[in-house]
């Protein structure tokens, strides 16, 4: 069972929040003193403490769900977080509160580990503090499903970025202003194209901005280093608007990944703006 990707942010009785972990989705299987540990893409792993812990487990028939991944003096975790399999039955249409209730009455000992319930009010904040890759929300009655399913989302901490608009695109279907923002930073004398931004406008705000991007168009691009730049149905702009941007990462290909508008700055002159590190 994966988890589908959201930016929303959100709490509530019905879900329940856990730490996203950074490291090897793993399934264990286990029958009698034979335990077998396979990657997500069905691969066999080999984690000669990890199956030694669960081959000590008191049940005869179990498999588990969980992640492997390493403290910081390199000791191998297996974070189990949901159970498919007990004594002969499958568990998995079982609702999530009801297969944790029953992973809970397993005593998992080191390198074992359960993956605890987080109960803060915004369990986001503080993943994002403290460092963390992001949190899982899983809804309470979900049934275990083989796919990325809407009842488990992941919410990634998110760095955020000041940028320049460089141009945008025509709306499509029922869109009114203009689809997406193209956007980019400054690199000494270079305006370098870093994406495009199509979340995070209300129709307010669309119109707005389209309304002071006509005033701004010219003939050309702007942008001086544009690989993956969008060619059809693009209009650009003088580099005058500075937006800040909420995104998860800079992918391989120095582009913005799952990027969304937080607003409009007033307050800062285009070529202040610079990709920021962290």
């Amino acid at each position: 069972m994966a988890a589908t990707l959201t930016q929303e942010r959100f709490n509530g009785p019905e879900w329940i929040f856990e730490r996203k972990l950074d490291g090897i989705r793993m399934l264990a299987f286990k029958n009698g003193n034979d335990v077998k540990l396979y990657s997500r893409n069905r691969l066999i792993q080999h984690y000669p403490a990890v199956a030694e812990a669960i081959s000590r487990l008191p049940v005869r028939e179990v498999i588990l769900d969980g992640e492997a991944a390493w403290d910081s003096a390199s000791r191998i975790a297996y974070h189990v977080f949901d159970i498919l399999w007990l004594e002969g039955r499958s568990v998995m249409r079982l609702p999530l509160d009801a297969r944790r209730t029953l992973l809970k009455d397993i005593p998992l000992r080191a390198p074992l580990a359960h993956v605890p319930e987080i109960t803060d009010e915004e369990p986001w904040d503080r993943a994002c503090n403290e460092g963390w890759e992001g949190v899982i929300a899983k809804r309470r009655t979900s049934p275990y499903e083989h796919r990325r399913s809407p009842h488990w989302l992941k919410m990634k901490c998110e760095a955020t970025q000041e940028l320049v608009v460089g141009g945008f695109t025509d709306p499509q279907g029922s869109r009114v202003g203009f689809g997406a923002l193209l956007v980019g930073y400054f690199d000494r004398d270079d305006f370098v194209f870093a994406g495009k931004i199509g979340t995070g406008f209300d129709t307010k705000l669309l119109l707005e901005l389209r309304a002071r991007l006509d005033k701004l168009e010219i003939p050309n691009t702007p942008f001086t280093k544009a690989k993956g730049l969008p060619r059809i149905r693009a209009h650009w702009v003088r580099p005058e608007i500075v937006v800040q941007v909420a995104f998860i990462e800079w992918t391989a290909h120095s582009k913005l990944r799952h990027p969304r508008l937080l607003g409009v700055r007033y307050d800062k002159s285009p070529r202040e703006v610079v990709r920021e590190t962290w």
